[in-house]
């Protein structure tokens, strides 16, 4: 969501570096966000459309269904490279990219963040297909409070009594689904700590965020051929088979970089308390898409979980609202 640093795969929360209670380092924005003091209009309409294509990723996906998660995810990493390439070429930004190639730290740092963000690919793209988009939006939905908890206990930042509180409803919502479907939202709570850990030791990587998404899959790009190319040996892969699936599949690579880019862009231009709000879009359009769309039930846990991480959300979005207004 998501999604989601200017390439991010769908989370919409990002990290950051602020030490105002209401952007505590783990809040939403991008690694390139500048002190935005007002909101512009093409701002504002970039970041509502960047969260909006992420709202209408799981539709892509579950055409995608009858297709492995891993087999989709390889796809991702190969057709980005191409992408995010021609992105960094048209930027004129190669020259870091050079610079990261020859650093063995920051290329062990971006292994790591690579490795994570395939496992929360993957996560995302079993979920939407194996009918549990419900647990997807769930996953985004706390994972900003994850983020919150995550920098009080690894980096040792106290929290407002407001995070508190919307952490602790967060986590009696998880619990309430455990009680009642007595077992964990593997898949939500696998998204929630993938990114979230992913968003943490993205910060380490001193690249932009382009730079940094490329490194990312150039990493991962020739396990993925690999694997593409071992399920064609097999005869089980998908590319090249059926002209659906194989157009499909070629176009995975814009339908992660386009919104990244619309994101990256629109987050220059507004305030980072904008950005928190904003990015509960993508998680409430998944919420619907998988009610209204994909038939998913909402049982007795939902029903009660749901509207306590909602109730969460409002209470960690207060300050933001309220410095929104301050600074208007």
């Amino acid at each position: 969501m998501c999604d989601f640093t200017v390439f991010r795969v769908f989370n919409p929360s990002e990290t950051a570096v602020n030490g105002s209670d209401t952007c505590r380092r783990f809040p939403v924005t991008t690694a390139s966000s500048p002190s935005q003091n007002a909101d512009t209009p093409k701002g504002f309409v970039l970041a509502v459309s960047a969260y909006v294509m992420w709202g209408f990723l799981p539709l892509y996906m579950k055409a995608l269904s009858h297709i492995g998660p891993v087999e989709v995810v390889a796809h991702r990493v190969i057709w980005s490279v191409p992408v995010a390439g021609l992105l960094l070429v048209i930027l004129g930004r190669t020259r870091d990219l050079r610079a990261a190639l020859g650093n063995p730290k920051m290329l062990g740092m971006a292994a790591l963040t690579a490795a994570l963000i395939s496992v929360n690919w993957a996560i995302y793209v079993w979920a939407i297909s194996t009918g549990h988009a419900l647990d997807a939006a769930l996953g985004y939905y706390i994972n900003p409070l994850f983020s919150i908890a995550l920098g009080a206990v690894l980096l040792r930042e106290p929290l407002t009594r407001m995070q508190l509180v919307a952490v602790g409803l967060a986590a009696l919502g998880v619990l309430v689904l455990v009680v009642e479907a007595g077992r964990l939202p593997w898949a939500a709570l696998g998204l929630m700590v993938s990114w979230g850990f992913y968003a943490f030791f993205k910060r380490s990587l001193p690249i932009g965020p382009n730079q940094g998404f490329l490194l990312e899959v150039l990493i991962l790009l020739i396990p993925a051929i690999a694997y593409v190319t071992w399920l064609g040996v097999q005869g089980t892969g998908h590319f090249g088979v059926l002209a659906s699936d194989t157009f499909l599949l070629s176009c995975a690579g814009v339908v992660t970089a386009v919104p990244l880019l619309v994101y990256a862009n629109g987050a220059k231009l507004v305030r980072l308390s904008t950005m928190g709000i904003l990015q509960y879009i993508a998680p409430t359009m998944i919420f619907i898409t998988a009610v209204a769309v994909f038939g998913e039930q909402i049982d007795r846990g939902r029903m009660i979980a749901f509207p306590l991480i909602w109730a969460a959300l409002v209470v960690y979005s207060i300050p933001m609202i309220r410095q929104a207004r301050a600074q208007a």
